[in-house]
């Protein structure tokens, strides 16, 4: 069975195209060849991308006999961890997956908006008046104190100071592209190469969140908190047994690189599309002002649509089968291309438009949107990150009154492996 057909260039080639010219190459390619087609990488092989709702479905419905595409733990265990909630498949994931969720709906959920809306309020007051300031530096400083605060629950004090500015360089180490690919290359050598200082950084890192995860374990007070990490060393498995400090160590990380950039980066580009659209803009600060959350909800929706930060979701197929019309062989590592699913014209009429109108009327097709991906590894967090970012956007207009610093919508970019605006969304606030 052959795979879909897709570009001639080597690996190499067709890799950097990828990192510097992403959405120009997914367009070239759904132009050339249709719903689906196959890139090869270096370092991972062939990876075939189909882009309609029917694969989807068929895919992630698969998810118990499917695993993880090839280069994921690559890329991301590193960082993450062996034990992380993304790299864990079969039962292993399952069982995590079971107890991990009970934080993330339902009242539990809700209690933290006055977290979220907090850690907005006291953003927005730092933001200078007299000078144009990048946004996204803005957003992602909101989601960092949110994780702080409501997933591992750290006090006001020096390990706060501490482990923020950490955390916020090894944020900034997974954003680069580059220092992907070299660190990939290098590790191997230790911490004697080009990927040492990282892991120095990461090791000091862990010896803090192991300090916190020491004293969790220690109060007295353990049941009365509602911080994430505190449920999470209170939570047992169905046999009794709990989550080691190690393996808490890599749950941390994990909601931490899963929740932090994407929310930060989907805010910038929610604010982005708002600020070139006046009627747009003008319509979400009067739902901001007078309550309307599913006016709200229906922006961070369309945002999503239209610049998913996360742009494919793959999976490893567990048994053969069609998709897009083409007949796939079991093993064969298969990717849903999110951005090119999101602008569908027969799914979305005029897709390049930013209408968050699309969205007040109901919620969108199962398949036909998919920026937390789906079947049984859809994102754990998708509720709390679709309650930040109502939260703040909700602030933001309320408070102050924004314009864009360009009259041009910013032009999307990889980074690492989200989507996000090449100038940070530079804008002035009054």
């Amino acid at each position: 069975m052959a795979l879909p057909p897709g570009p001639r260039q080597p690996a190499i080639a067709q890799t950097t195209r990828w990192l510097r010219s992403h959405i120009d190459l997914l367009e070239d390619c759904r132009r050339r060849y249709g719903d689906a087609f196959t890139l090869r990488f270096a370092g991972v092989g062939e990876l075939v991308f189909v882009s309609d709702p029917d694969s989807a479905r068929r895919l992630f419905t698969a998810d118990r006999d499917n695993s993880l595409p090839a280069g994921r733990s690559l890329l991301l265990e590193p960082v993450l961890g062996p034990r992380s909630l993304i790299l864990l498949e079969g039962d292993e994931h399952m069982r995590r997956r079971r107890l991990m969720l009970p934080p993330f709906h339902g009242e539990r959920m809700r209690a933290y908006e006055e977290t979220i809306a907090a850690a907005a309020r006291a953003e927005i007051a730092r933001w200078p008046r007299d000078r144009e300031f990048p946004l996204r530096e803005g957003m992602q400083a909101i989601t960092l104190e949110v994780i702080l605060t409501a997933v591992f629950g750290v006090v006001a004090g020096p390990r706060r100071d501490r482990l923020r500015d950490l955390l916020s360089r090894v944020l900034a180490q997974t954003r680069r592209s580059f220092s992907q690919v070299i660190g990939i290359l290098t590790r191997p050598l230790g911490r004697r190469g080009p990927y040492g200082p990282f892991q120095r950084l990461l090791d000091e890192t862990d010896a803090l969140l192991a300090d916190e995860i020491a004293e969790r374990r220690r109060d007295p007070g353990l049941a009365e908190r509602e911080d994430i990490l505190s449920m999470l060393v209170a939570a047992r498995f169905d046999d009794g047994s709990e989550l080691g400090d190690a393996e808490l160590r890599d749950q941390l990380m994990t909601l931490l690189v899963a929740g932090h950039e994407t929310t930060a980066t989907a805010l910038s580009w929610a604010f982005d599309l708002l600020l070139h659209d006046p009627p747009a803009l003008e319509r979400a600060r009067s739902a901001a002002l007078g309550g309307d959350s599913a006016h709200l909800d229906a922006v961070a929706t369309e945002a999503q649509r239209i610049r998913p930060v996360i742009t494919s979701v793959g999976r490893r197929l567990g048994a053969g089968g069609t998709y897009a019309g083409h007949e796939l062989p079991a093993g064969t590592s298969m990717m849903v291309s999110t951005y090119l699913l999101h602008t569908r014209p027969d799914l979305y009429p005029d897709p390049y438009e930013f209408r968050p109108e699309r969205f007040t009327e109901g919620r969108a097709e199962t398949y036909s949107w998919l920026p937390f991906g789906g079947g049984i590894r859809r994102c754990i967090g998708a509720a709390f990150a679709q309650l930040e970012m109502r939260v703040v956007l909700r602030e933001v207009l309320a408070e102050v009154e924004l314009r864009p610093a360009s009259p041009r919508a910013e032009q999307a970019i990889l980074s690492g492996i989200t989507l996000v605006p090449r100038n940070h969304v530079r804008v002035l606030a009054a």
